[in-house]
């Protein structure tokens, strides 16, 4: 059987795309101690189904949502449609354990995809958990007399109706099957009962939607039939949380990153990344060859916490300026070093001055004919012969605060 991937079409809008908005939204905001709260502390199911009854979101509104993503410069959002602990966060068929059964009643998913249809320039996908803290088929078979392929039959139905129900979508973005995690066979939180039929499932969705993407969480070298390599809180090629795959594979690139330390909400974590961080992290991962998927928890009330919404509209503010160096280009090709990176479109670079030494900057590799010009501006930069490439001036008073993009053409 041949595997279908994405369309030519589907994959260069993704790559072209580069900045998207993560979020983590569900039952777990109201308890407000992030997404693994259930399996963490151990609360048990019928525990756990008692938030359903409390979900009440009365100052959501898609519209602010796409509005803040359009705002960040962020071209897609991918939101969990059902995460681990098993509730639907849409109107869903296959359940009753749904957000349209609390007293909100309303299916955001739907109210997400109308607003960014109205804007017509953020695209919307949607995350589906593989595993199911809540289901009976995939946690409790030997109590329910269900069968693995019960399970199997309710995920891919679902992922059905998010590839039918809701228009043309960005990406399917799967989680939960970790290849090399350590798994605790005793432990009924991880409890797989076999093969989640890839094939069966990839094929499905490029039917479906054939220009979306599938991007699987796996930390592990992608399967026939995904369209995206992913890194978790890493950058491509790092593994400082232990369990990414650092090797790069000949795919298009994801990262996806929290703001602060948790991707659902946390009343606790204060911890959030400054608008510099999160900027040298969109860039070094273009100049990877990378998208940016940036994540935002909300609040059980509906609300993108404020703090969020100012890095993220800071983050806007630098790509007004500075965006043609972003979005569109591919990986760089001047070899890059602690301080500088670079992008590139055809014979176009954008180099990405991240952090100063002196004023003089050295870029390898450049002949000195090359024309420099700050990209915010047009105006132009000194350039300096030096031995195996190029030395560029940049005074102070010539810097940006977050990143100085220097335009170079050959």
């Amino acid at each position: 059987m041949t595997i279908k991937q994405a369309s030519l079409q589907g994959i260069t809008w993704f790559q072209d795309a580069r900045f998207g908005m993560f979020i983590h939204w569900g039952l777990y905001s109201i308890l407000a101690r992030q997404e693994w709260v259930m399996h963490i502390e151990r609360i048990p199911v019928p525990e756990y189904e008692k938030l359903m009854h409390q979900f009440n979101p009365t100052k959501f509104n898609a519209d602010e949502w796409v509005s803040i993503a359009a705002d960040a410069g962020q071209k897609y959002i991918v939101i969990t449609s059902r995460h681990h602990d098993g509730f639907s966060m849409y109107d869903t068929a296959l359940s009753d354990y749904k957000v349209t059964n609390t007293p909100f009643k309303r299916d955001p998913l739907a109210e997400l995809a109308n607003a960014c249809a109205r804007r017509g320039d953020i695209k919307l996908g949607f995350y589906s958990s593989l595993l199911d803290w809540h289901h009976p088929a995939y946690r409790f078979r030997k109590e329910s007399g269900l069968a693995w392929s019960d399970y199997l039959t309710f995920l891919h139905g679902q992922v059905r109706e998010l590839c039918t129900n809701f228009g043309p979508i960005a990406c399917i973005w799967f989680d939960g099957d970790w290849p090399h995690h350590k798994r605790d066979e005793s432990n009924a939180y991880f409890a797989p009962g076999g093969s989640f039929e890839y094939e069966k499932l990839y094929d499905m969705i490029h039917t479906l939607q054939p220009d979306a993407v599938i991007h699987n969480n796996r930390h592990d070298q992608p399967l026939p039939g995904e369209d995206v390599q992913g890194f978790e809180q890493d950058l491509p090629g790092e593994n400082t949380t232990g369990f990414n795959e650092t090797r790069i594979f000949d795919l298009p690139i994801e990262v996806c990153m929290t703001i602060n330390d948790h991707w659902g909400y946390h009343a606790g974590d204060d911890n959030h990344k400054s608008t510099r961080t999160l900027i040298h992290k969109l860039v070094r991962s273009a100049a990877c060859g990378g998208n940016y998927l940036l994540n935002v928890g909300p609040t059980a009330e509906g609300v993108i916490l404020p703090v969020h919404v100012r890095r993220l509209r800071a983050i806007g503010a630098w790509l007004a300026a500075n965006g043609e160096s972003i979005y569109g280009t591919r990986k760089g090709a001047i070899p890059a070093t602690p301080d500088v990176v670079s992008t590139r479109k055809g014979d176009v670079h954008y180099l990405h001055v991240l952090n100063y030494v002196s004023d003089e900057v050295h870029v390898p590799g450049v002949p000195p004919t090359v024309q420099a010009t700050l990209l915010r501006d047009g105006s132009p930069v000194r350039v300096k012969p030096a031995g195996n490439g190029i030395r560029l001036v940049l005074p102070e008073e010539t810097r940006d605060p977050f990143d100085t993009v220097v335009k170079l053409q050959m």
